[in-house]
């Protein structure tokens, strides 16, 4: 009885029996390219190539920011030097065969000059049972270049600029750092989503206000909502055509004008149009419609719809600008007397209901619309929604 056996197409040496599970699905399959029954273990290994490796590798990167040019874009990967991102990238091009089993490798980086690492690679493997092991070597050349980011900061490029003011003022300097907190901030949170287009090009401050030029329009446009939505306000935006692209469309640079209200948190305001004479008001939000306390009686005090957060007022001074004086007596539920800061004679004021009759000193402002009790710094800076 004959016996029936695979032989090697090449030498024609029989090629040993595969074990049961080989025999088990595609891996069974004579005709499958690269199966094991094609070849014996001879003719196998005279072709086998363990590693495949180009002869060297080309890599841009941003002498600015160390990004590396990857496929048709600009990528940030992080490294802390050139010797990182060659190792990413040979490990990248590298190639193992795939019958090898249990691969193993390490790389030995060679400086060879400032734009050039060879770096040494050493693979073990196991194929057909037998311990194979390979040594490659693979020069990496780095070639500094300005990635288009990096090129656009330095041309002081910018397709959105934001200009930061106030109605009948100067913006506040805690306006105006904040303004420039909010744009770094959405800056990065846009980095950080790989967005590398994002960057805030100038922040110029003016002799009335502050101007933020920026890389897109969604970068202007984030940083004036925000302002608004924390200080109130309105915020315009007006577009100027300044060239065409390659393809012949139309570029355009867009103006954020964010104007924020003429009264800040703090700030106490004698109303034009008070037809009942409550008093002053004590600021404590611009947002929507301006809000405040009376500082006569201490009641909630709201603008109107059409006033909304600039009514017809004038400005009689800040909390800051109150003095500490001392309670002489109180009168009754409507009054108290308190020192003058500056004749230091007794006067009779009105009596808030935030004072406390156990005081015995409170902030009063002094201004044309006469003495005023204000709340301690630590309510007056509380925003009222």
């Amino acid at each position: 009885m004959s016996e029936s056996r695979a032989f090697c197409p090449r030498c024609g040496d029989p090629v040993p029996e595969r074990s049961a599970d080989d025999e088990s699905g595609d891996a069974a399959d004579p005709l499958r390219p690269g199966s094991e029954v094609d070849l014996c273990d001879s003719c196998y290994f005279e072709d086998f190539d363990f590693v495949d490796a180009p002869n060297r590798i080309d890599v841009r990167v941003c002498a600015r920011c160390g990004a590396v040019y990857r496929g048709n874009r600009w990528v940030d990967v992080g490294a802390q030097d050139y010797t990182d991102i060659a190792i990413e990238e040979v490990s990248e091009a590298l190639s193992v065969h795939v019958d090898v089993e249990d691969v193993a490798w390490q790389v030995e980086p060679e400086q060879v000059d400032q734009n050039t690492i060879r770096m040494h690679c050493f693979f073990t493997g196991v194929v057909r049972g037998t311990p194979v092991e390979e040594q490659v070597t693979v020069p990496v050349k780095i070639a500094r270049q300005t990635c288009q980011r990096c090129g656009r900061i330095a041309g002081d490029y910018y397709a959105s600029i934001v200009q930061i003011r106030a109605e009948g003022r100067t913006p506040t300097s805690e306006e105006t750092d904040r303004a420039k907190e909010i744009a770094h901030d959405i800056v990065a949170d846009m980095e950080a989503t790989g967005d590398r287009n994002a960057f805030v090009t100038e922040v110029g401050e003016t002799d009335d206000g502050l101007n933020i030029k920026v890389s897109t329009n969604k970068i202007g446009k984030k940083i004036s909502n925000k302002m608004v939505e924390e200080f109130g306000g309105t915020v315009n935006d007006a577009e100027t055509l300044v060239t065409e692209d390659s393809d012949g469309n139309e570029v355009y640079r867009v103006t954020f004008a964010v104007r924020l209200p003429p009264y800040t948190p703090g700030d106490v305001i004698d109303l034009a149009d008070d037809a009942d004479d409550d008093g002053p008001v004590l600021v404590r939000s611009a947002r929507g419609n301006l809000k405040g306390i009376r500082v006569t009686t201490g009641e909630r005090y709201e603008a109107g719809y059409e006033e909304g957060n600039s009514p017809d007022a004038r400005k009689l001074g800040e909390h800051e600008d109150a003095d500490e004086t001392t309670v002489v007596t109180v009168e009754d539920e409507n009054a108290v007397q308190v020192l003058d800061p500056e004749t230091y004679q007794a006067k009779t004021v009105a009596r808030p209901d935030y004072f406390d009759p156990d005081a015995e000193t409170v902030p009063v402002l002094k201004s044309r619309a006469g003495l005023h009790i204000l709340p301690d710094e630590s309510a007056s800076g509380s925003a009222e929604e």
